[in-house]
């Protein structure tokens, strides 16, 4: 009698669990559609949700999250806020007692249209014509570059003035150099498939260690705030790192009010922005480091020319910045020269 009755129970409780709402995968015969066709979506405009269904359950609410954080809906429309780049929309539907998840891709672009900005020549100091620049930063006015390409890659510390490499230490043939920045009298230097960072001490050049990366695959700019470092990987995402594990704590993805960015190659900190030279172009992106908006993009098309025209002569890359003078300084790969620049509004 106690086995039946115990039997009994559990059958009940069966019984009232599997009334409640439950989870199905149902999801084929429900979509999402996000805005109008080709609709370029921003920070803040309502953006109008569709549930498409195939079914003819009807459904009683429909909650919602974007990049994992729930999100307000009114009549079928969405604001979107922060982040801004390519994150997910999750839709959560309540439908006759089940409850089913359907999910789809959104780009949140900027609200802000991008100011463009020209430049012009201050001064010009010579360069190394053999430097493949892949960063280039100022620490306490003296600067410091890194170069690229397997078998001549390199960290160096070098005169502005004269361009005459005053300390160099070559990397193993098997890394090709990539960006650089200093923080806390430490190095830290990329190098781009190996998967490998490279950490000096300041003053003697001395490897102190290497470092592996995580989430990202390649190494390509660095730069710092003075507390967290930045790095870009040729993806659209530039990432946020530890500066005492090296670990990627989280990242940012740059955008424009109409499009977003890859490729972003050198970075430089500027008074609280991210300048980044994308890869092959002539153009440098100003970015907010807390959002990834891409507030300004300065043309520097023009420069490339003013240099001796040589069969080895590549793109624009090396950005830096000298906090204790505000002065500006681009360079590019095997450039005979080396320009202090003015930004202006176009």
């Amino acid at each position: 009698m106690r086995f039946h009755n115990l039997l009994n129970l559990l059958l009940l409780s069966t019984v009232l669990f599997s009334c409640g709402e439950k989870t199905v995968d149902n999801s084929k015969n429900f979509s999402l559609k996000i805005g109008e066709n080709k609709e370029i979506i921003q920070e803040g405009s309502p953006v109008k949700i569709t549930i498409q269904q195939k079914s003819t359950k009807k459904i009683d609410s429909i909650t919602y999250k974007y990049a994992d954080k729930s999100i307000a809906s009114k009549n079928n429309t969405i604001a979107f806020g922060l982040p801004l780049g390519k994150n997910t929309l999750e839709a959560t539907i309540y439908t006759e007692g089940d409850v089913i998840k359907v999910s789809e891709e959104v780009v949140v672009h900027s609200k802000t249209p991008t100011q463009l900005y020209s430049y012009e020549i201050v001064n010009t100091y010579p360069h190394d014509i053999d430097a493949y620049t892949q960063g280039l930063e100022f620490f306490n006015d003296t600067l410091y570059e890194s170069t690229g390409l397997n078998g001549k890659s390199s960290l160096r510390k070098v005169d502005l003035e004269t361009g005459k490499v005053l300390k160099k230490v070559d990397l193993a043939k098997t890394y090709f150099g990539e960006g650089l920045t200093i923080l806390n009298d430490k190095i830290y230097q990329l190098t781009w498939r190996s998967g490998d960072g490279l950490i000096y001490d300041l003053n003697t050049f001395e490897r102190l260690e290497i470092f592996q990366y995580n989430n990202s695959k390649e190494g390509w700019g660095l730069c710092n705030d003075g507390n967290l470092l930045y790095k870009s990987d040729g993806t659209e995402k530039i990432w946020i790192l530890d500066p005492k594990t090296l670990e990627e704590k989280s990242y940012i993805q740059p955008v424009t009010h109409k499009s977003t960015s890859t490729r972003l190659n050198e970075l430089e900190w500027v008074d609280g922005k991210i300048y980044a030279n994308t890869y092959q172009r002539d153009g440098v992106a100003v970015i907010d480091p807390k959002t990834g908006a891409i507030e300004g993009i300065i043309d520097f098309r023009g420069l490339r020319d003013k240099v001796t025209q040589h069969p080895k002569l590549d793109v624009l890359n090396g950005i830096a910045y000298n906090p204790n003078t505000k002065k500006l300084y681009v360079t590019g790969k095997n450039w005979d020269k080396l320009f202090e620049v003015k930004i202006i509004k176009k």
